[in-house]
């Protein structure tokens, strides 16, 4: 017999149409989310027992005791000229984006983060330190979250309205909602629009997120090999939420990273993609905390 307290959701909106509306009458919301994250992943130098290993060019890295220079240099190359490739191309199309920061990564760059003021990006947290937290008592992860808050808080002059952790642990959600900030979290991959979830009393908006429209796939075994695979990705994706906008309005994310489509050869297909879009009307390009307070100020009971 199955258990009737199964703590997943399996039935979300299902086949019923949930009837909002975006901004405009517009068909789809596409929101582009720019990763930063170089400076706070794994390292000795962090006091870590091992070197990155995920989401570089060295597909399939081994951690090794001590400094992995090349790694290293794979995530610099991202604070150093791949942010700055991206933030131009963005400010060139007017493309308003957000932010995952990861605190710590933020506190060693500066300049990206006048940019970052100055271009008035959303910053979301993504967390103190880039690393995979399924395995880290809970007080720690809860530490983190508040250091990394406070840090961006500091920086920015405000804290962060948005939540996402990416290597998230059974505790995060948990955390999240407890804290009691965030008008958002996007530790989910779970549909095409945000949802409410529920504890108790308690009830948290959640904004998913995508690792299939996203750059990461450049990094990962089976993945993107090249721009024309990428770009024909996200066309195919834009194309199917566009047309399904035109019944019931949906919701696009795009997820990229500093250290991977910021290189010459992979940034073109972003830019096609942009152009693409850019080319149809009914699109509500937006942050996602634009999302986010849409849909708490029009349907908190959906």
């Amino acid at each position: 017999m199955m258990n009737k307290k199964y703590p997943r959701d399996m039935i979300g909106y299902g086949s019923k149409k949930v009837n909002i509306a975006w901004p405009n009458k517009a068909k789809l919301a596409l929101q582009i989310v720019l990763n930063y994250e170089e400076g706070a992943e794994n390292s000795v130098l962090h006091g870590d027992k091992y070197s990155e290993t995920f989401l570089s060019e060295i597909i399939g890295a081994q951690p090794i005791k001590g400094r992995h220079i090349n790694m290293e240099s794979l995530y610099e190359y991202g604070s150093k000229r791949g942010f700055w490739r991206l933030h131009t191309l963005f400010q060139e199309k007017k493309i308003p984006i957000t932010i995952f920061g990861v605190a710590m990564a933020l506190e060693r760059n500066p300049e990206v983060c006048d940019a970052i003021k100055n271009a008035n990006y959303e910053v979301a947290c993504h967390g103190w330190r880039w690393i995979d937290y399924q395995n880290i008592s809970k007080s720690v992860e809860k530490k983190h979250m508040d250091l990394a808050i406070k840090t961006i808080k500091k920086i920015f002059g405000e804290r962060p309205l948005g939540w996402y952790t990416g290597r998230c642990s059974p505790n995060t959600r948990d955390l999240v909602m407890n804290e009691g900030g965030f008008l958002y979290d996007s530790d989910s991959y779970s549909d095409d629009l945000p949802y409410w979830e529920k504890k108790g009393k308690k009830k948290q908006l959640i904004v998913p997120y995508t690792l299939d429209n996203n750059d990461m796939r450049f990094a990962t075994n089976q993945g993107f090999n090249s721009g024309d695979q990428f770009f024909n990705y996200l066309k195919d994706s834009f194309d199917v939420l566009y047309k399904e906008g035109e019944k019931n309005p949906k919701m696009m994310s795009v997820g990229l990273h500093c250290r991977i489509v910021g290189k010459p050869g992979r940034i073109k297909s972003l830019e096609r993609f942009l152009d693409y879009v850019l080319q149809h009307k009914d699109v509500w390009i937006c942050k996602r905390i634009d999302i986010a307070k849409h849909w708490i100020k029009n349907y908190s009971n959906i």
